[in-house]
């Protein structure tokens, strides 16, 4: 199976009406030949540097065995747990694969240090960790790598048997493992961490997993002659234009697994899409939704659905979903198929597809409140075990959460958006997911839901850079038993407490409403507060 697309209403006019001029264009082979000129003078110097992601197939394929050759060499020693450390691009196309295909992969992507010591309580005697940078300078994953160094060696293991490190060529990182004597793998530098899905970043931890990467290779192989081509069957423009071609524009995309086999895919596509194309006051906002939440109820105008089905001829022709994209496929041509559409989506909106000028701003901020570490700001009251602060007075001038919640969602504009971030252990504080759709309910509006620090790695880029229509619901907890970093003079828990203030920061400087909920004793107030706001 490669790919299958079907379309109504606006979406389908969009592809009827955008497709032939990108053919005429000659969008798609200007892509797959690498030419940077597609989206503009002001972004011609970073597509010089970042499609290389188009021949990743081909430049992938020497890894397949490398991959397998060095699991067998694990194996074969009893060692059979594969933690990955890394943050946005680096560790959501191997969830996502490792998820689908089915083998167990530890994604390590929090500073949260009850979910650091969690992880390292897991059978270290047996794991392999394997630490993905594309910068080679990424701070948590510097972090992770540097506990799991720590525990090893308290362990009588030697650190170099047990890591891998995956990386760009000449990073920081590369330099470190040389020097440690790490096993390393070096990854494509002319592609961008959210197109790297097909590349070592990807592949590396999902094979050594024991994820069939060739196979999902194949797969991308079978597509690319068809995104290749410029053509009105390909789909890469077909899903380009349904996404990013409606007039009036859809600026919400609302991803729906509904009977795929793909597991997690709109978490990668909220990446890929929301740090694409959020910049310059312009963009698509991704809300990964399942098929009972609040907001396919609403028929809201601005929201284009893609609905992720196991074939989407036969969803058509069994049930009808008006103005909806159905797509089905392979994970290898999906994978490709949305790298070729959030590249289309980019030439559309007019934005460059490649850059991410406002990821840096949260991670200065963070830096910036560790080196100083000034005192925290008193909560203006606090409600149980929740310490309420707020961005603007209004918000926090009801005296109880649920009254502050309301005075956040009264600020949403009537194309607004909620964004929900949670600096917590997503692991043991899954629940607090569960006010996504509480929240979409009450207010009517797309909500999004983003576990903290990680999602600074992909839709913090859109909420900074995109259009100024987002309110914010920050939840943050209490430490109650921090784990140093070695090396720093910063522990996890003040690390984690320095990102979601820099973000908070940040976001006021934009002029963002957040609403900050401190959680004094998680555990309880968790419970607590998903009753007060149902």
């Amino acid at each position: 199976m490669t790919i299958a697309i079907h379309s109504s209403g606006d979406a389908k006019k969009a592809i009827q009406t955008v497709v032939p001029q990108l053919v005429k264009d000659l969008v798609a082979s200007g892509i797959t030949a690498q030419d940077p000129a597609l989206w503009g003078p002001a972004a011609e110097a970073e597509a010089a540097k970042r499609l290389g992601w188009t021949e990743a197939v081909s430049i992938s394929r020497p890894l397949v065995a490398e991959v397998e050759a060095l699991r067998a060499q694990f194996l074969e020693l009893g060692i059979d747990h594969f933690v990955l450390a890394g943050m946005g691009g680096s560790s959501l196309a191997p969830e996502v694969i490792t998820r689908t295909l089915g083998v167990e992969l530890t994604i390590l992507d929090s500073t949260d240090p009850g979910q650091i010591r969690s992880a390292l309580a897991d059978r270290l005697e047996t794991t392999v960790l394997i630490a993905s940078s594309k910068s080679g300078g990424t701070l948590e994953t510097d972090s992770q790598r540097r506990a799991y160094e720590k525990a090893f060696r308290a362990a009588d293991i030697d650190p170099t048997e047990r890591i891998v490190i995956v990386t760009d060529p000449g990073s920081p990182l590369q330099a470190l493992a040389t020097d440690a004597g790490y096993r390393t793998f070096l990854a494509d530098p002319n592609v961008g961490g959210r197109y790297s899905a097909l590349t070592a970043f990807g592949l590396v931890p999902s094979g050594l997993a024991g994820a069939n990467v060739g196979e999902l290779l194949d797969e991308a192989d079978a597509i690319s002659l068809n995104l290749a081509e410029d053509g009105d069957e390909n789909f890469g423009l077909i899903l380009g234009a349904a996404i990013a071609g409606t007039q009036p524009l859809r600026t919400k995309l609302g991803i729906v697994a509904d009977g795929t086999h793909v597991v997690g895919f709109g978490d990668w596509v909220e990446q890929l899409i929301a740090e694409s194309t959020g910049k310059d006051g312009k963009g698509l906002l991704p809300v990964v939704l399942d098929v009972n939440s609040p907001e396919l109820a609403e028929n809201l105008p601005d929201l284009q659905v893609v609905r992720l089905v196991r074939d989407a001829h036969e969803f058509h022709l069994r049930e009808k979903h008006p103005g909806e994209v159905l797509l089905s496929g392979s994970l290898g041509a999906l994978f490709l198929t949305w790298e070729y559409a959030a590249a289309v989506a980019g030439r559309l909106l007019g934005i460059d597809p490649f850059d991410q000028p406002d990821v840096e701003s949260a991670k200065e901020a963070a830096r910036g409140l560790l080196d100083d570490r000034p005192e925290p700001t008193a909560p203006a009251f606090v409600d149980g075990g929740v310490e309420v602060r707020g961005t603007l007075d209004s918000l926090t001038a009801p005296g109880t959460v649920a009254g502050a919640v309301d005075a956040l969602l009264a600020q949403l504009p009537s194309d607004g958006y909620l964004a929900i971030t949670a600096y917590v252990d997503r692991v043991a504080l899954a629940q607090l997911a569960e006010l996504r759709d509480l929240l979409a309910a009450r207010s009517g509006r797309p909500v999004t839901f983003g576990w903290g620090p990680r999602f600074l790695h992909s839709t913090g880029q859109y909420h900074k850079g995109g259009p100024a229509v987002g309110v914010f619901l920050q939840i943050t907890a209490d430490t109650t038993d921090d784990l140093d970093i070695p090396d720093r003079p910063f522990t996890f828990g003040q690390l984690i407490q320095a990102q979601a203030a820099g973000d908070a920061g940040v976001l006021a400087q934009h002029g963002r409403p957040v609403l900050r909920l401190n959680l004094t004793d998680a555990s309880a107030d968790v419970p607590a507060l998903v009753a007060a706001l149902r």
